[in-house]
Formats: structure tokens, sequence, C-alpha cells
């Protein structure tokens, strides 16, 4: 497409990437960062410098097969101005035949904060086929392919960069969503990603990350009505999971939730500005992409294993 431009990035590689691309790629737009600031604040940092009326975050490790698949992306946007952010169908590099688990068709919440998508339920990936090429209103996009309008990006705060990695994606889609916006997946569009090429499913980095900035996406965005029985229930929950990595014998695992738990009650206080500006602004008192099941209750208990079983037609 003629008014696309590609700019590439650069979060303080030391792999010759940025050689690599002056070489090879010259007149591909490079932003070469100072340092690592992570797949949040990274993002802010470069897109501050891009004068677009959208934007299309693309990871490093997502691999594109189709030609012109931006389009249906673009045209949905340009018709439906109240959608603030659309994501392509996603679908596993490896495995081209199943959705990813970071995106599938579309992510939601359910009532304590857990995550979840078309396509996917936990560990529980499906095979595509078809079954949600349907355009629904959903919580969030992922961050592997996120296309985003630039005025709503700004508009609800961008990126968190304190997040540094993970659920960011989640927390910012949730503030376009209760600024009025929504959040939608275009299946006309497909992108595969690899997944985990930074940091794999069991690393306890990852899994750090994941606990705290869950923890603090829910501090910045519940409703009053909901944040004390939440947070609550969430402890119990963390303790649950913790216990269970130790079961498993993932002491790193174990000690990260532990670490998460006890960052966030050290950070919790600055990020209480963000929580008043984001409940001020909110347009929508109730959010009916968080759900008002328990996934894990769903999941565990009732044994709901996909998208279909939990919202049988």
């Amino acid at each position: 497409m003629e008014d696309v431009e590609v700019i590439v990035a650069d979060n303080d590689s030391t792999d010759g990437s940025v050689e690599m691309l002056h070489q090879d790629f010259p007149n591909i737009r490079t932003t070469v960062l100072d340092r690592n600031y992570g797949f949040a604040d990274g993002y802010n940092r470069a897109l501050e410098n891009v004068e677009s009326e959208y934007y299309l975050l693309l990871n490093s490790d997502v691999e594109i097969r189709q030609k012109e698949w931006v389009k249906p992306m673009l045209e949905y946007m340009d018709k439906h101005p109240q959608t603030g952010a659309c994501q392509p169908k996603l679908l596993s590099l490896k495995h081209p035949d199943e959705f990813e688990y970071a995106g599938g068709a579309g992510g939601f919440i359910d009532k304590y904060g857990y995550p979840f998508c078309r396509g996917r339920i936990f560990n529980v990936v499906e095979k595509d086929k078809g079954q949600y090429d349907d355009t629904v209103p959903l919580l969030w996009a992922t961050g592997a392919a996120l296309f985003v309008r630039a005025e709503d990006y700004w508009d609800a705060g961008g990126l968190d960069g304190r997040f540094f990695a993970h659920m960011e994606e989640i927390d910012l889609c949730w503030r376009i969503r209760t600024l009025g916006k929504s959040v939608v997946c275009i299946p006309q569009s497909t992108a595969y990603h690899l997944g985990g090429a930074t940091l794999g499913k069991e690393n306890p980095r990852k899994t750090f990350l994941n606990f705290r900035n869950n923890l603090l996406m829910l501090y910045k965005n519940l409703p009053e009505k909901d944040l004390h029985t939440v947070m609550r229930t969430k402890y119990w929950l963390d303790m649950l999971a913790a216990f269970v990595f130790l079961l498993k014998g993932e002491t790193g695992n174990f000690k990260a939730v532990w670490r998460a738990r006890k960052e966030f009650e050290q950070i919790q206080k600055d990020f209480a500005d963000d929580r008043a500006r984001n409940l001020s602004r909110s347009k929508t008192g109730h959010v009916p992409e968080r759900k008002s099941y328990s996934i894990l209750w769903q999941f565990y208990i009732k044994g709901h294993k996909t998208f279909k079983d939990l919202n049988p037609a």
C-alpha cells in the first residue's frame, strides 16, 4: 500500500540489527533508542516521532503472508470512527492452522482480570475453522499486531511504560474502551506469530511481569464498586497459583508470584493518580467485554474449554 510507512524502532539491540537495516534496507526509517525501554515505553518513545492517523504496532516475531493485509483493518477503521483499535486474526507461525496464544481472534477478561481469547483459553488453543470469523466487540486486541487510531492511543495515555512488558495492551485497550470507543478483530486480515521469542511461557521473569502487571491493570481500571472484592479474591487466587507452581517444582515461578505481590504493594500508591484519572474520564459504567463470570470456574469446574463453550449460539 502506497500510504503505509515502515518504521523500525530498535530497543538498544546488540545483534547488529541496526547495521543490517542500514545496509540492506536504507529507505526504512529507524528510531534507535539509547537503552531497552521495554515493549511499552519503547513504542511510546518511537511513536512520539510518528505523524499518522493510524499506528500499527507489529512485533518482530510476526510474519505476514497475506498481500495488503492492512487494507481490511484500515477500511473498517475508516468506516467506523467509534472504533479505537483492532487486530488481525492471529495464527500460530509453527502451527498455521491454529490460533496463536497471544491474541487469537481477540480478547476478553473475566471478573478477576484473567485474560482469554476467542480461540484460546489458558493453554487450550483451537484450530481455526472459521468459527470466529465475525467481528464482535472485544475488551483487548493483541499487542503483537495492534492497529490503533493515533488520536485514541494518545487520548487514552498510550501504553504504560511502567509495565515494561506484558498486559500493557490489555491495560491500554481497557482505557480506550472506557472512553467510549470499541475494540474489534478483523478476521479478513491474518498474521502469524511465533510467540515467546523474548520470554518463554515458563520464564520466571515473565511470570513476575504477568502477575504484577495484572494487579496494576486491575487497580488502574476497576470500577470502585468492584475494586476491594476483586483485589481480595485475587490475593487468594495468586496464592493458589504460587502453590501450584511449588507443587510442580517450579520454584522460580513460585518466587516470582511472591515478588510480584510484594512489588505491587510497594508501588500501588504511584498509580493512584492514574486510577483517579481513568475513573473520572470513563464514559461507560459497565464494560460488557469484562465478563461477569470466573474463567477459572468455567474452565476447571464446568469444563468449558473453548470460547464457544462459554458463549453457545
